[in-house]
């Protein structure tokens, strides 16, 4: 069952597992409430600032581990708008071009990543949420073998770049959000 429903958000009666449809969904037996469970849109900046790429640091993981900007996409805006409000709040910076690189299932967090490509310019400032970032040159760029890592191989591919894949740094206890696609500068 899903930690966070337990209870049924229309008439607080316990939720129960049963099938529909093929699979054990969340079900209410006393109002027909059926918690589906459907993954997350995020979406991911693979961002380019200038010839490098800016991977950034979320306060809340371990010191070598940097990654793409990801977030929530908002009601009632395009994944584009979403990654460039993205990338406007996280760095400061403006998105000036936007290319799709893929879609990328990441089953962990139950989250859909929409990655995109965004050439950006400005001043980098980062917000509360990132502690530091990096610019690395794309050839030196080091992938992970899920989320938007992925995303990132892919980018590196389509312009002849060797991937070489790294292990994903081992995180606290405590899940510190979504990063995946880095650079381990050690």
């Amino acid at each position: 069952m899903h930690p966070d429903y337990r209870f049924c958000p229309r008439c607080a009666t316990p939720l129960e597992l049963r099938a529909l449809d093929g699979r054990e969904r969340q079900l209410c037996p006393a109002c027909g409430f059926t918690h589906w469970n459907n993954p997350t849109p995020v979406v991911a900046a693979l961002l380019q600032l200038g010839e490098e790429i800016l991977l950034a640091r979320n306060a809340a993981w371990p010191p070598r581990m940097f990654a793409l900007i990801t977030g929530f996409l908002e009601r009632d805006e395009s994944p584009e708008e979403g990654v460039a409000r993205e990338v406007k709040e996280e760095t400061n910076l403006d998105a000036d071009r936007i290319e799709l690189i893929g879609v990328y299932p990441f089953a962990r967090k139950n989250e859909l990543i929409i990655a995109y490509h965004v050439q950006a310019s400005g001043e980098v400032r980062l917000s509360e949420e990132l502690v530091d970032y990096r610019l690395v040159e794309p050839a030196r760029l080091r992938p992970w073998r899920m989320g938007t890592g992925l995303a990132m191989a892919d980018w590196m591919r389509r312009r002849g770049l060797e991937v070489e894949f790294m292990d994903l740094p081992q995180r606290p206890a405590r899940d510190g959000g979504d990063a995946a696609g880095g650079h381990d500068n050690g």
